[in-house]
């Protein structure tokens, strides 16, 4: 028996699809358009984009380490990346968008926007698993560059499963202006999104 078909979508397939690679960012939806959200949470499987126009944190880290995930076949992958991490920050007009692909073709594309009107988007204890970023400006204030990822005092506590050994770099403060960055997962023990907008585009509409 076929799914009910509105305006050319099968919903039963639809979700289906959609279910592994948007449930982590759906599920926290109403709590964080209501305010924060006291818990970590992640998004990872999938690479995602993320465009701000300025990340404001204090008690930065840095250091190198590994994306664990599932990819949308449901098996394990694996995936080097930069690990930024600031004990909090604020992110200003903060959009981020991730492009699932559909299997009668074509793609969705999931956008959320958020901090912008005057009021950031404020995080605590935020982690950033990075594959690539692009800045227009950066400026850190008492940096340290050279030391190991244990030994590492600026920033939040060491994310699991890295090298203790490998090189890291810290400061007191991070700005980061027109931020561009290629991401497999995000963290954070408070998440505040102020003016949170959540849409499910047809195609391709990431951030940047």
């Amino acid at each position: 028996m076929e799914s009910a078909v509105r305006g050319g979508t099968r919903w039963k397939r639809f979700a289906v699809v959609m279910v592994p690679s948007v449930a982590a960012t759906a599920a926290i939806g109403v709590a964080l358009a209501q305010g924060a959200l006291a818990a970590s949470f992640s998004v990872s499987g999938q690479s995602f984009k993320v465009k701000a126009q300025e990340l404001d944190g204090t008690g930065f880290a840095q250091y190198g380490g590994m994306a664990v995930g599932t990819d949308l076949e449901g098996k394990k992958a694996v995936h080097p990346v930069a690990i930024s991490s600031f004990k909090s920050a604020e992110i200003t007009n903060m959009c981020q968008s991730v492009v699932t692909p559909l299997p009668w073709g074509g793609h969705i594309t999931l956008r959320l926007n958020a901090g912008g009107k005057g009021t950031p988007v404020h995080a605590e204890n935020l982690y950033l698993d990075i594959e690539d970023l692009d800045t227009t400006g950066a400026k850190f204030t008492n940096i340290d560059i050279g030391v190991a990822a244990g030994s590492t005092t600026k920033g939040p506590p060491l994310a699991g499963g890295v090298n203790k050994n490998a090189f890291a770099q810290q400061a007191d403060k991070a700005l980061l202006t027109n931020v561009k960055q290629k991401a497999w997962s995000t963290t954070a023990g408070t998440f505040e999104l102020s003016g949170l907008s959540m849409r499910l585009v047809k195609g391709v509409k990431e951030c940047y």
